[in-house]
């Protein structure tokens, strides 16, 4: 069975973490923050590592475009995505709708690259070209989320989140770098700024003594076609091009 290494990886540290802090709580007797989700809301920070990539639909394989070469023609023949990990800082505004269920709203700004792998062929495919382009954001993300979560056992509890949010990318205007020919192989490939994604997660909260510690598992998936069109083989190559982010958080909340 195939491994997602990248994820195994997110899950491996949540893993450590949890048990940490659940050795903490076996040495400590009492319940902490016994009152904690009385309140009708409450405010946090959080930290996050976050691996972002692209979700491809290319046209079919009759309609790739040509571009020349040094006056050989190429065709397009792989188009791959690779993620490259990122990190955000956030804040959080959590409020009471009911015993187990909470309203969040956890803006942040999230730093993220991701980079398109392009494999091109002759006709007597006998030479390939490679590109790699590199796409880099940073974006405001506004999630509005609710939290449903497990009666407290002890300092220690489970929750699920689901909801959907805004994501706005501040450097999706960066101009792309024109050759001044119609092949244009300098050409970035440009992305639209503003996307809406949706949001499904989960995670445990460690109840300490001053604060509640939690750790968060997230992905948003978006649902725009974020391809801005352009003269290029590169962007020509694709139909429609979906974000999608894995995120990892630590949060704290007082």
């Amino acid at each position: 069975m195939f491994i997602d290494l990248k994820r195994f990886k997110y899950i491996l540290f949540f893993y450590f973490i949890a048990s940490y802090v659940l050795a903490q709580h076996k040495e400590e007797s009492g319940v902490n923050l016994p009152k904690f989700y009385r309140n009708s809301m409450h405010f946090g920070f959080s930290l996050a590592y976050n691996s972002t990539d692209f979700r491809i639909h290319t046209v079919k394989n009759s309609s790739f475009p040509d571009t020349m070469i040094n006056g050989t023609t190429y065709g397009m023949k792989t188009i791959y995505t690779k993620s490259e990990p990122g990190f955000a800082l956030g804040i959080i505004s959590d409020f009471r709708l009911q015993e187990y269920l909470r309203l969040r709203c956890t803006p942040n700004i999230s730093f993220a690259s991701r980079n398109l792998e392009y494999t091109l062929e002759n006709s007597t495919r006998d030479s390939l070209k490679k590109y790699t382009k590199s796409v880099e954001s940073t974006f405001i993300v506004v999630p509005i989320e609710l939290k449903l979560q497990s009666k407290r056992l002890d300092n220690f509890g489970v929750y699920v989140i689901f909801g959907g949010g805004y994501t706005l990318d501040l450097v999706s205007k960066k101009k792309a770098i024109a050759t001044g020919g119609a092949n244009q192989l300098d050409d970035a490939v440009l992305l639209k700024r503003d996307d809406f994604c949706l949001n499904a997660g989960g995670g445990l909260d460690f109840y300490l003594k001053f604060f509640k510690l939690g750790l968060e598992l997230k992905v948003l998936q978006g649902s725009r076609n974020l391809l801005q069109p352009n003269n290029n083989i590169f962007t020509k190559s694709m139909e429609k091009v979906n974000s999608k982010m894995v995120v990892f958080s630590i949060t704290f909340e007082g």
